[in-house]
């Protein structure tokens, strides 16, 4: 009874999350590529993605796309910002021959989609405000907001102004996952995820950098936690999800050790453990693809229980380690009535 309360709950708080029109435009894209935008150059995603796009030699070069146009961004109170976002605009306009523009507004006026790439997510719903008038698909790289709350908005405006958008970290679709999807292993009891977690003051704890970890564990277990607790340290966080059927998966973050990613999948028949595995390459591919079709490769609601379970593990932190309820998270920041 509990699991069909919590099930209905969620589906009203997000039931704006449906899926978006597909856009005429996007539907009789040809085989040109597509001209992409960068917002946000305060990142190393953006030199990563523009070579993944803009460099033929590249053995990982990814057909299809081109960045075109970019707005700089950045942000003076963090200094993973502040101290690299020149670098890279620079890097980004000399080797890859990328233009800059002086506002979202330039670089949206002659691009057919766009990657927000700003490091801080808080200001991805500012950005999306100026963005999603224009009706192109956008991809918004993680964190997909500074708060639930935020990012509740930026998919209810995406709604409201008919914007193609969705957003994802890259261990989602690192090699790993499709091979632990096909792995037989019986029934799917659970997993185990880590990854590095860096904090970022900003920002709620796990937004930063321990989202890539929750993805990859989302990737695996598909939506339906309930609850979470959470046990910190200086080090360490490790943080338990039990589901609506009873599977339960764990996330550990890793502060002051060995940058390194990885999952082991628990089935009622084998037990699997993932090979380690980073790269862009898949995400960016998928971002092609759905910058092509308009159909997002994560749903919306799957994105915003993916931070609900990040804000519930703050939550558990603040209570002192105890169980939080998703479901009253998602009330308390907001998406209990829908919109």
């Amino acid at each position: 009874m509990m699991a069909l309360m919590h099930r209905h709950m969620l589906g009203r708080s997000i039931r704006y999350l449906r899926p978006l029109p597909l856009l005429s435009f996007i539907a009789g894209a040809g085989a040109a590529d597509l001209r992409i935008g960068f917002i946000g150059l305060d990142t190393s995603h953006s030199v990563a993605f523009a070579k993944l796009l803009n460099e033929p030699g590249n053995s990982g070069h990814i057909p299809g796309g081109r960045v075109t146009r970019s707005w700089k961004g950045g942000s003076p109170d963090i200094e993973a910002s502040a101290s690299r976002v020149d670098g890279f605009a620079a890097d980004i306009a000399r080797t890859y021959g990328v233009t800059p523009c002086d506002s979202i507004e330039s670089v949206m006026s002659d691009v057919d989609a766009v990657m927000v790439l700003s490091l801080d997510g808080r200001t991805h719903l500012g950005e999306a405000r100026r963005i999603f008038p224009f009706h192109k698909p956008v991809f918004i790289d993680k964190p997909l907001a500074g708060s639930l709350r935020d990012a509740i908005d930026i998919f209810r405006l995406a709604q409201q102004l008919h914007a193609p958008c969705f957003s994802a970290s890259a261990e989602r679709f690192t090699s790993d996952v499709p091979k632990l999807k096909q792995a037989r292993i019986g029934h799917l009891n659970g997993v185990s995820t880590f990854g590095p977690a860096q904090i970022e003051s900003h920002h709620p704890d796990l937004y930063w950098y321990g989202i890539h970890a929750v993805e990859k564990c989302y990737a695996l277990m598909g939506t339906g936690c309930e609850t979470v607790v959470r046990v910190h340290t200086p080090d360490t966080d490790v943080v338990t999800g039990v589901w609506h059927d009873g599977r339960v998966a764990t996330v550990r973050g890793n502060r002051n050790t060995r940058y390194a990613f990885g999952v082991t999948e628990f089935g009622s028949e084998a037990v699997v453990v993932g090979e380690q595995a980073e790269g862009y390459e898949g995400l960016v591919t998928e971002i092609l693809q759905f910058f092509r079709t308009g159909i997002a490769p994560v749903s919306h609601a799957e994105t915003i229980e993916v931070l609900t379970f990040m804000e519930a593990a703050d939550e558990s932190k603040r209570r002192g380690g105890i169980p939080v309820s998703l479901a009253e998270v998602l009330r308390a920041n907001g998406g209990a009535d829908g919109i």
